[in-house]
């Protein structure tokens, strides 16, 4: 299992000697959730979402991925990528998308950084790390497809999927993979074990 790093309960000095795996799969499909330092809710605002999109563009002309899905919301985003055949490296690209994104952001949004952030002259804007899953096979990734576009719904950001406008879900509904409605008027059952895998 990936997310297992000991089977038996960790000691202090367990905890500090442990490095963090990550499951790697040349090609492979991953849902990932990124979130913001300290649960900031900035990435909403409209000089942020513009600039988000940019940091993506920008990484995505040198490293190529494809998103799947996709949602953004004030404090975290979710999606699903797919890497191109050969390349396992999305913790590359996830470093160049928050430092693009963290260089340029408007100063409001940055807090003053810990002593170990201003050592390795990070920002303060993201945590450090990232949730991500393997998917597995076409059923794991359409349960991620729906949670990524039921999060806003689930967060109570929105009625319904189609209410929120950061999300790929009107791509879904555009390429006739989702009826509009879908997620109106009534609760979602989901598989619970996403993002605890």
């Amino acid at each position: 299992m990936v997310g297992l790093l000991c089977l038996t309960q960790p000691t202090i000095t367990t905890i500090t000697t442990m490095r963090y795996r990550r499951a790697r799969t040349k090609g492979g499909t991953y849902f990932f959730t990124v979130v913001t330092y300290k649960r900031n809710k900035i990435l909403c605002q409209r000089n942020n979402v513009s600039l988000l999109r940019e940091s993506f563009r920008h990484v995505m002309a040198k490293h190529l991925f494809t998103i799947d899905a996709f949602v953004l919301l004030p404090d975290h985003l979710h999606c699903l990528w797919t890497l191109p055949d050969g390349d396992r490296d999305f913790s590359k690209r996830w470093r160049l998308i928050k430092s693009y994104f963290s260089r340029k952001c408007d100063d409001k949004y940055k807090h003053t950084p810990s002593a170990s952030r201003q050592e390795k002259k990070e920002q303060a804007v993201w945590q450090r790390r990232f949730w991500e899953h393997l998917i597995r096979d076409e059923i794991d990734f359409a349960r991620h497809v729906e949670y990524i576009h039921y999060n806003p719904v689930k967060h109570r950001l929105a009625t319904a999927p189609k209410d929120w406008e950061y999300s790929s879900f009107h791509r879904y509904v555009r390429d006739g993979m989702y009826d509009l409605e879908w997620g109106a008027g009534g609760d979602i059952t989901l598989d619970e074990t996403i993002g605890r895998e």
